[in-house]
């Protein structure tokens, strides 16, 4: 499929790209290029072939979220530059 310089004016018109008389001449035929190797997947025959989203099964690796005890509020803010009650004091990040 060829786009024409109309076409490809208005892409770039939509996308908000400013193009050169060359730029467009390049992108026209590297877009149609493009567009050509849709062509070919289009003329795969899939039928009977189950839409996936992924070409595998995929399990998580990730563990179950479990509670469990937390440590000790003096444990967890022995290393704190500074604190305040029990909480850690930052320095303010705006002005």
């Amino acid at each position: 499929m060829r786009l024409t310089t109309d076409e490809v004016r208005h892409i770039a018109a939509l996308a908000r790209v400013g193009m050169t008389d060359h730029d467009i001449q390049r992108m026209g035929e590297e877009m149609s290029h493009i567009l050509e190797n849709f062509d070919v997947l289009d003329q795969v025959d899939t039928d009977g072939v189950e839409p996936t989203g992924h070409s595998v099964d995929l399990s998580s690796v990730m563990r179950d979220d479990e509670a469990i005890e937390s440590l000790p509020i003096e444990d967890m803010l022995a290393n704190a530059p500074a604190r305040e009650e029990d909480l850690i004091r930052v320095r303010a990040v705006l002005e």
